[in-house]
């Protein structure tokens, strides 16, 4: 069992779980190697010391543009998209209390999904590539909405909340297919690369501007870190001590949704992440949420970013979008907690 030590200072208190501390800093040293290597993996294959010289010093102008302005900002918004859906699937785990909840399953990346491709397909040329992610948010914000209205009886219990998700969800997927059919050539195939999941070409005003996104959210997402725990109480018990179930259920949905429609907006539909990340947070850290969700997002940037590594390198010259790796990995994944939750 991990040694918990107690911190007073004044009025307040806090116990810190040791075990939980050293896990979340090797797992950040895993991230930082992961992310050395990726820069150094490539067409054109560099050394650890010499990406380091070259973040560092000044070198070679050709092999400073292939590090900083190619692969570095393709790898950290790898990072942030991995790190922004794992939370989001750990929120909504937490929230709906089932282990297959994440945004690709309840209809979040569906809705932002089809509002991309709608936009791509008839509105891109027109308005250019620049709104896309604000499509794709506000894709998932009224898929969300839609979901959440509907679900409502006296509240917005669990079990509905699921049942209607994957149903608007089924919908959305046919009209996102619907609108490719009647698409233009051109918009079809960049469309199918974003549904797909990809960060290829990323420039760094990308993972700066959804950096800037995660920073705006993550103020609201700590005001409701300690309730997420409570979600997982029966509704009755909960209300019983105190809590206002609906209002911080609908709260902690906005931030899920904020999360993965920023994700998606910057990184296309790469699915399984929500899924996968949080039950290997879960396996690694102490229960609370805090602890969960630092490992969730490192978890979910170390998979998109080497899954993109892989996407690169192991068919070259071919740039294949991560989302194919991710799935490779997350199809098998599903199903083993479709087996085990099968009683």
């Amino acid at each position: 069992m991990d040694k918990v030590v107690t911190w007073r200072r004044g009025g307040y208190s806090r116990q810190v779980n040791l075990g939980t501390w050293w896990r979340l800093g090797a797992s950040l040293l895993v991230t930082s190697l992961v992310m050395l290597g990726s820069l150094a993996l490539g067409k054109v294959i560099l050394s650890p010391f010499e990406v380091l010289r070259i973040l560092f010093s000044s070198q070679d102008p050709s092999l400073t543009l292939i590090v900083e302005q190619l692969r570095f900002p393709r790898i950290v918004l790898a990072a942030l998209v991995g790190a922004a859906l794992s939370v989001s699937g750990l929120i909504l785990q937490s929230i709906i209390r089932n282990p297959l909840a994440s945004p690709d399953l309840l209809g979040i990346t569906s809705g932002a999904s089809a509002a991309a491709v709608l936009y791509l397909s008839f509105l891109s040329v027109t308005l250019g590539q620049q709104f896309l992610p604000l499509a794709a948010m506000l894709g998932a914000a009224l898929a969300t909405l839609a979901i959440y209205l509907l679900a409502w009886k006296q509240g917005a219990s669990p079990l509905r909340l699921v049942l209607i998700g994957v149903g608007v969800s089924a919908m959305l997927t046919a009209a996102t297919t619907f609108i490719l059919v009647f698409s233009p050539l051109t918009t079809t195939l960049s469309a199918y690369v974003w549904l797909t999941g990809s960060v290829y070409g990323a420039s760094w005003p990308e993972p700066l501007a959804l950096a800037g996104w995660l920073l705006g959210i993550c103020p609201l997402l700590v005001l409701l870190a300690r309730q997420v725990m409570v979600q997982q109480l029966d509704d009755h018990l909960a209300q019983g001590i105190g809590v206002r179930v609906q209002w911080l259920r609908a709260g902690l949905l906005l931030v899920s949704v904020a999360l993965a429609g920023a994700a998606v907006a910057w990184g296309g539909a790469i699915a399984f992440v929500g899924l996968i990340a949080p039950h290997i947070a879960k396996r690694l850290v102490a229960p609370g949420f805090a602890g969960q969700a630092v490992m969730a997002a490192l978890v979910g940037a170390n998979l998109v970013m080497l899954a993109d590594l892989a996407g690169r390198t192991l068919f070259l010259p071919l740039d294949l979008p991560a989302g194919i790796f991710v799935a490779v990995l997350g199809t098998p994944f599903f199903l083993y907690l479709l087996i085990k939750q099968r009683h």
